[in-house]
């Protein structure tokens, strides 16, 4: 069955992100747990803020799992990418990803890839920022197996990075790793502005699909924009998926509502399992 999660975001200078929880890892968690939703979904500052002393506690008071942990604070706060042109910053952004990993495994929850994949440019070309981000996946996704866990790598939109912004070059890339351990993250934002048709990718990505980011066309809570969530839910019945819907989203108009707005259309969608 899938289960509902919703984000927690940790990081100052992330500040006005599409994360529907900010600053309070203990207020978001128990307003998550009011709400219904299964897990929260961390994006820490650092390894440090998803210790076990102090997620544990939260988690097990409100009866939560913790569905995933983001890397993206090793781009927002430190501007670390693994394709940078300086191999002592590729080394530095591997050994932060690297952190992270071995912090979530504590809690059985993976570690995602996503802005810290950087994008080609003058200083690096295509090839070669292509090069890196595959030895990089390569290697910390044989990291993450170390703990029984995937590495979750997430195709971007173009307006984010220039590397890989389709699934199906996402699948391209995880077939060619010299790991198997790498799974999609399948964004539902950033595919309605880059693929043709969601549910049809979503069948064609199958059983690689390791994690889905639950947002509307605008980023808004699933039910403020039109995107249709109907044969979405189909694809992801039919690929037996049976991950998170994890809430990235902008809390628009606030948290409490877009948490809310978030739980109303995951009961509506994928509550009753449909067939």
């Amino acid at each position: 069955m899938i289960k509902s999660a919703v984000t927690i975001s940790l990081v100052r200078e992330a500040r006005g992100g599409p994360f529907v929880f900010w600053n309070d890892l203990a207020e978001g968690c128990a307003k998550a747990a009011a709400l219904g939703f299964d897990a929260v979904e961390i994006f820490p500052p650092g390894p440090e803020a998803v210790r076990a002393d102090v997620v544990r506690p939260l988690l097990e008071k409100n009866r939560l799992n913790l569905a995933a942990v983001g890397t993206g604070a090793g781009w927002v706060a430190h501007r670390l990418t693994l394709t940078s042109a300086v191999a002592a910053e590729r080394q530095r952004a591997r050994d932060f990803v690297r952190s992270i990993i071995d912090a979530a495994a504590v809690f059985k929850a993976p570690a995602i890839i996503g802005s810290m994949q950087g994008r080609w440019t003058s200083e690096v070309d295509c090839d070669s920022a292509m090069n890196h981000l595959r030895d990089a996946l390569g290697e910390l996704g044989e990291h993450a197996a170390q703990h029984s866990l995937p590495l979750l790598y997430e195709p971007l939109n173009r307006y984010e990075t220039n590397l890989i912004n389709l699934q199906a070059e996402g699948v391209t890339m995880v077939r060619s790793l010299s790991t198997q351990n790498v799974k999609l993250l399948c964004d539902l934002f950033h595919m309605s502005i880059e693929e043709s048709d969601l549910a049809a990718t979503l069948r064609s990505v199958g059983k690689l699909v390791g994690h889905v980011h639950f947002a509307d066309s605008n980023r808004r809570p699933v039910g403020g924009g039109h995107t249709d969530i109907v044969p979405i839910a189909k694809a992801l019945a039919e690929i037996g998926y049976e991950g998170y819907m994890s809430a990235e989203c902008f809390p628009y108009p606030d948290p409490d509502v877009a948490a809310q707005t978030t739980m109303n259309s995951f009961r509506k969608f994928f509550a009753s399992n449909i067939p």
